[in-house]
């Protein structure tokens, strides 16, 4: 089976939800569901940065979209039930941990009223038979354990982004258990990726934007933490990884709704100084300085923090397919197509980017597209 067959045959016509579609993931969702065939609709904020994928590629001639705020309930749902769709994915978010110190209650208004609002909606439309909510790693209570949580960890944060993230999943747990478990023909998963990467992303205070921006001005890279480790993942992994999860959630909802971990291979998780050092030697100039001295500590930030994924390993089945060199390497060339060809219109570099990705997954024997 060709991934014509697989995700072709089971999102062609569909009439797929992205909340959050304007920004960075979910522009990338919003371009590889429609190569689909997928009828797709998007309710998000406008851009969150400028530029933004979303306008690089002019995905606003592409799609069916309404500007609006998760937290605005009556203009959520009449949205929605307007539109009926079949499969919701929910990626709106206040998505930044150092930006929910400076504003803590619209990161819980955004992050966990809004997932309310958008079960809510969910609740009252019967035509959606499978949803997506996209979490966090940072969901986890951190305990700066050495091996990966799991699904069935305990919830929490330090922080308000990663206390909001854990919060909505308590919220998620409650209405899968109260009002989804016995409905008819219906799954409902709560997804947390790793700390996710790749072309563009230009939201502030990320590290690879930050790398990027520097770099291209001819500058060096300021790191404030750069022994911190993280699960580094392209942004394709997760987005294929929720792709097939909600076809197989379709097949038996029953079997595969809850909370799945999405993650890197153990060799992508490395500290930041790795990444920036991989980033530099790929745009072949700069270098990184070291400002941990400088660090404000009173933002607390993990320092390390890995996912289990022995679950999705086994039942869905999936895995990571790119080393950390790779996932560098198509990042980078993304930025520097960006760069050397101002004011394009990058879509089509996406779907090439999109398709050389699924054909290394299909060459290493992942079953998605294959």
């Amino acid at each position: 089976m060709s991934l014509e067959k697989s995700f072709k045959e089971f999102y062609r016509e569909k009439k797929v939800l992205i909340t959050g579609h304007t920004g960075f993931k979910g522009s990338w969702l919003s371009i590889w569901l429609n190569e689909l065939g997928a009828k797709v609709y998007g309710y998000s904020l406008q851009p969150p940065s400028d530029p933004s994928n979303f306008t690089i590629c002019k995905l606003e001639e592409k799609l069916n979209h309404k500007i609006g705020d998760v937290r605005d309930y009556d203009q959520l749902i009449a949205y929605i039930q307007k539109i009926q769709p079949e499969i919701v994915f929910h990626l709106a978010a206040q998505p930044l941990v150092r930006y929910s110190y400076e504003v803590p209650k619209l990161t819980f208004d955004v992050n966990v009223l809004g997932t309310v609002n958008i079960l809510e909606a969910i609740r009252l439309t019967p035509s959606i038979n499978t949803a997506v909510l996209v979490t966090s790693d940072k969901c986890y209570e951190n305990r700066e354990q050495i091996w990966g949580y799991k699904e069935n960890d305990p919830m929490g944060g330090d922080d308000p982004y990663s206390g909001s993230k854990g919060a909505a999943e308590l919220v998620i747990r409650s209405y899968l258990r109260s009002f989804f478990t016995n409905r008819e023909n219906f799954g409902a998963v709560s997804v947390r990726a790793g700390n996710v990467i790749g072309g563009g992303d230009w939201a502030k205070d990320r590290i690879v934007v930050d790398s990027i921006r520097a770099l291209s001005e001819g500058k060096n890279v300021e790191v404030r933490n750069p022994m911190a480790i993280r699960p580094w993942l392209y942004v394709l992994e997760p987005l294929s990884g929720y792709l097939w999860l909600a076809a197989r959630l379709n097949e038996a909802p029953q079997r595969f709704s809850g909370g799945w971990n999405f993650g890197p291979s153990d060799h992508s998780a490395k500290c930041v100084r790795d990444l920036v050092d991989a980033v530099i030697c790929e745009w072949k100039s700069g270098k990184l300085i070291d400002l941990s001295e400088k660090n404000d500590q009173r933002l607390h930030e993990a320092g390390w923090l890995q996912l289990s994924c022995d679950k999705v390993h086994a039942m869905l089945p999936w895995s990571a397919t790119l080393s950390f060199d790779e996932i560098v390497k198509m990042t980078v060339k993304w930025y520097r197509h960006y760069y050397d060809s101002r004011n394009a219109n990058l879509y089509q570099f996406c779907v090439h980017q999109i398709r050389e990705y699924a054909k290394q997954a299909g060459n290493r024997g992942q079953i998605w597209p294959s």
